[in-house]
């Protein structure tokens, strides 16, 4: 469990704040035209009227010593999952371990957030329960997976575009009204296929309008472009493609007219790609991770939500812990999926009798990535299990 200390740190949300079903408000936009002697004119957009709880809402989720549990695989994501312990992709099987999931007793000292699928949103315990309520409950801020999924790119290197802008500022008022204050959109850049100049600008496009209409309805905004794993390639190699795509994502964000101080973002940490013959240890990928966050990320960002992507349980929070051995401008923490829930779900098998175990194992993972957020992890009692790498070649989510 959690020291004192930890739990004091942890800000404590207040229900009033979250309720559902409230009246949506509208947000409220002010022109500012700035004439000159020229014929054109500039004009300014004001923040929506959602912005000082843009900013609380960031803040709360980038607290010390907690980080994002993502649980938002598609239903068809969801099924491999299940499958890999021998079970059907039915509801109820979703339901059951999700259930599993935001009910752990406690998890809120370590979880700040917790990413959903649409149909979590909207879904109840087996005991009747809203989901949402539960996560409200265990002090943990319900988020919602906002995008619809990668397609291929036309007039790429056989590369993926994300989809999912058409019908996203009525969604996001939907999902609000239904207790989500934070948003997730992931598009992903490949290094082995390019990348292209058309896909790092539609993926840093495609982000920034993301991220506007998501203020825009009162919802922060969690900016994604993965640098997949795929590949031969070194650290140096990733750590220049990421500086060109953080560019451009920053470049569109201001354009877009976001308010910085209400996103957060959840980038590939900087690492040689996973069929490169020369590993590097904890402390060169924090080398160059932060190399490259000092040199693209503003400072008024609250929080940079790390992803996982394939790498161990381990090794993601080995290389968070070596980021957090001196402080940042920005809270630098986790939000993972695998690396948080792989053997957690193993040791569930689907059983009910297995619910309590489970969730220690949970337990046992969220608290070491808390620990490594503090710059305080020692590795002690790892099992061989979590250091195993969770990487597969051409992944599809």
């Amino acid at each position: 469990m959690a020291s004192a200390s930890l739990l004091k740190t942890s800000p404590v949300i207040d229900k009033s704040e979250w309720v559902k079903g409230q009246a949506l408000r509208q947000p409220s936009v002010s022109v500012v035209r700035c004439h000159s002697t020229k014929p054109s004119a500039l004009t300014v957009l004001a923040a929506s009227s959602y912005a000082e709880e843009l900013v609380k809402t960031a803040k709360i989720i980038a607290s010390p010593g907690r980080g994002i549990l993502a649980m938002d695989e598609s239903n068809a994501t969801c099924g491999k999952r299940l499958a890999s312990i021998g079970l059907e992709n039915t509801e109820a099987n979703r339901q059951a371990y999700r259930t599993l999931l935001v009910s752990a007793p406690g998890i809120g000292q370590f979880i700040s957030g917790a990413i959903l699928f649409e149909e979590t949103l909207y879904q109840s315990t087996p005991d009747g329960k809203k989901i949402v309520d539960v996560l409200i409950e265990q002090n943990v801020v319900p988020g919602i997976k906002v995008d619809k999924g990668l397609v291929p790119l036309p007039g790429s290197n056989n590369e993926s575009w994300c989809q999912g802008l058409d019908g996203l500022a009525s969604r996001s008022a939907a999902y609000y009204q239904q207790g989500a204050r934070f948003a997730k959109w992931r598009t992903v850049v490949s290094i082995p296929n390019g990348p292209s100049a058309l896909a790092v600008k539609e993926a840093a496009w495609g982000l920034a309008r993301y991220a506007s209409i998501s203020q825009d309805n009162g919802l922060v905004p969690i900016v994604e472009p993965e640098i997949l794993l795929d590949g031969e390639h070194g650290i140096d190699r990733t750590f220049e493609v990421a500086k060109k795509v953080w560019a451009e994502v920053f470049f569109y964000l201001a354009e877009n007219n976001v308010l910085f101080e209400g996103i957060l973002l959840k980038p590939s940490m900087v690492t040689p790609g996973a069929e490169c013959k020369d590993k590097a240890t904890p402390e060169k990928v924090a080398e160059y991770t932060l190399k490259l966050l000092y040199s693209r990320i503003p400072p008024s960002v609250p929080g940079i939500m790390f992803l996982s992507g394939g790498q161990s349980e381990v090794e993601a929070t080995q290389n968070l812990h070596a980021m957090n051995q001196k402080s940042h401008p920005w809270h630098v923490s986790f939000s993972y999926a695998r690396a948080l829930q792989n053997t957690c779900l193993k040791k569930w098998g689907g059983r009910p009798e297995n619910v309590k175990a489970a969730q220690e194992v949970l337990l046992i993972r969220a608290k070491a990535n808390s620990l490594a957020q503090l710059g305080k992890y020692t590795g002690e009692g790892e099992s061989d299990e979590s250091k195993q790498g969770m990487f597969v070649k051409g992944y599809v989510y």
